[in-house]
């Protein structure tokens, strides 16, 4: 698949078919990935808690919030479409004291690895932290940045058109349309005089 490809396929996928598992070996292929990315300072602080079980699944998924745009408190994910892995990021507060963009980077580089094995996910930042951190070993050394739900998707996420500079995402049944900016709207220069 060549980049731009993988680059739009990489959505934000928030229904999946949950009976699809993912293996433990999956993961840490992704977490794999994720590990080789640039860290700022190379101090490469982040750390990575993963879950493919349902139980330890199910406290996770208690924990976070889904799609704010849809409707007040996100939407309602059926058992049978939440994710079937996730991976915690976390930053390792004895090796540094902010993160910057560093899990981004890490999270974006696990959602291309997924799609690249035909998985999707969805980067969540809406976590109820103090619940989550339960699940962590040695909590008090870690702050939890964001959370990778994994899954074979079952919804289709198409890219529109900005129109009226509204960004707001919506639903048609199993469609997510996703709003982008045009290339002319996000490029500051004015290319025009150039060849």
């Amino acid at each position: 698949m060549d980049f731009k490809k993988l680059v739009m396929k990489n959505r934000s996928y928030r229904r999946f078919f949950n009976h699809y598992k993912i293996s433990k070996n999956t993961l840490l292929e992704l977490i794999d990935l994720a590990r080789l990315t640039p860290s700022a300072k190379n101090l490469q602080p982040l750390k990575y808690f993963i879950s493919y079980d349902e139980k330890t699944n199910q406290k996770i998924f208690d924990t976070l919030s889904w799609a704010g745009y849809l409707k007040t408190g996100g939407i309602d994910i059926e058992p049978e479409e939440r994710p079937s892995a996730y991976i915690i990021i976390l930053g390792d507060k004895r090796l540094a004291d902010n993160f910057l963009i560093d899990a981004g980077i890490a999270a974006q580089t696990i959602l291309l690895g997924a799609v690249n094995k035909g998985l999707g996910g969805c980067i969540v930042a809406t976590i109820k932290r103090d619940k989550l951190k339960e699940l962590i070993p040695e909590n008090e050394n870690y702050e939890i940045l964001i959370v990778v739900a994994l899954g074979k998707p079952k919804e289709k996420v198409v890219i529109e058109t900005v129109k009226d500079n509204d960004v707001k995402y919506w639903r048609e049944n199993l469609t997510h349309h996703v709003p982008k900016r045009s290339l002319t709207e996000v490029l500051l220069n004015d290319l025009s005089h150039l060849p």
